[in-house]
């Protein structure tokens, strides 16, 4: 595997390591059967060894590439000195498991993730995933869900070595990093700065080219957009720094693309307050009257996990709209309806 430098105009999925900045380096990874394609973990020199930023998903193929990675950086997995992990989803936590199973590195985590790891360290219970949707009223597309065969492991989901209570300072040999808590994506998301390097490691709280679906996890905020859009706030008032994003290609500029993810959340706040003044219904109603993604498609020709983040975001920005007094919503059988304020 060959050391690069970085080209955001090129592909980003491709496999390699690419520097983004003196001692630091971008390292994609697979996700097979996923639409994101890759995720990126970052390579922080650290003294005679590495930190990285994330440490992708606990497969075969992600573990023999980034072995090729860092042994293209004259390094070997043993010379990982810890993993700061943005949030708990198994495409950035579960690799840094299994590494710490063999060399014994120490893995990093915000706190806020306790709750969720709790969950997932238990035989699977759907229904901290289906409730969101049960209560969006789409009890056919839980269902379906609950349908899907497991590949659920809950030794994946070890304990961290260390839980970080941001704001905190994260010292290392190179310099600090300081974490921010960043909910939304996840209750526990935080975000890395290094101001010495004029960068900040951003997980999948703000991405360059697609919004970060909300409220769709196993450990359910009771509102989620209010707190993403909270985080969103956080980042803005920090100093613009360069994107370092988990899913896309490096950025030059956090505050742009956070000025663009909150205009998106206003546009789509917008929408479904008129769609509910149209006709009131339930989140699985107006998720089904809009369209999603980039290329505008309808909701049916989603596949059932988009469609099932469809109905939860819909849920999570009518539940805001209600906080906010501009819609009114009411509870029958466990399901929420919401009307016109």
């Amino acid at each position: 595997m060959l050391l690069r430098y970085d080209d955001p105009a090129a592909d980003w999925t491709l496999p390699g390591v690419y520097e983004v900045g003196p001692g630091l380096y971008r390292i994609p990874l697979p996700l097979p059967e996923d639409g994101l394609r890759a995720v990126n973990i970052y390579a922080v020199r650290d003294g005679d060894g590495l930190v990285m930023i994330d440490s992708g998903w606990a497969l075969a193929e992600a573990r023999d590439l980034l072995e090729q990675a860092v042994k293209a950086l004259g390094s070997s997995l043993a010379d990982v000195r810890q993993f700061l992990i943005t949030h708990v989803h198994r495409d950035h936590y579960t690799m840094a498991v299994a590494v710490r199973r063999e060399f014994g590195t120490r893995v990093a985590l915000g706190r806020g993730e306790a709750g969720t790891l709790r969950v997932v360290q238990s035989p699977v219970d759907h229904g901290a995933l289906l409730g969101p949707l049960r209560r969006g009223g789409a009890a056919d597309l839980a269902r379906e869900f609950a349908r899907l065969p497991e590949d659920h492991r809950p030794e994946d989901w070890a304990d961290p070595d260390e839980w970080i209570d941001a704001p905190a300072d994260i010292s290392l040999v190179s310099g600090t990093l300081r974490a921010y808590h960043t909910p939304g994506h996840t209750r526990g998301h935080v975000v890395f700065v290094d101001a010495g390097r004029d960068v900040m490691f951003a997980g999948d709280h703000v991405l360059p080219r697609i919004t970060p679906s909300i409220g769709f996890e196993a450990n359910v905020a009771e509102l989620p957009l209010r707190d993403y859009l909270d985080s969103l706030a956080l980042v803005r008032a920090l100093p613009d720094r360069r994107l370092l994003p988990a899913h896309g290609p490096v950025a030059p500029s956090v505050h742009a693309r956070v000025d663009e993810l909150i205009d998106h959340h206003d546009t789509r706040l917008a929408r479904i307050q008129d769609l509910i003044e149209q006709l009131a219904g339930t989140a699985a109603e107006v998720a089904r009257r809009m369209v999603w993604t980039r290329r505008d498609r309808v909701f049916g020709e989603l596949d059932l996990l988009s469609q099932c983040l469809a109905v939860t975001e819909t849920l999570a920005h009518l539940d805001v709209l209600v906080l906010a007094g501009r819609l009114r919503s009411t509870d029958e059988d466990g399901i929420a309806y919401f009307s016109a304020a």
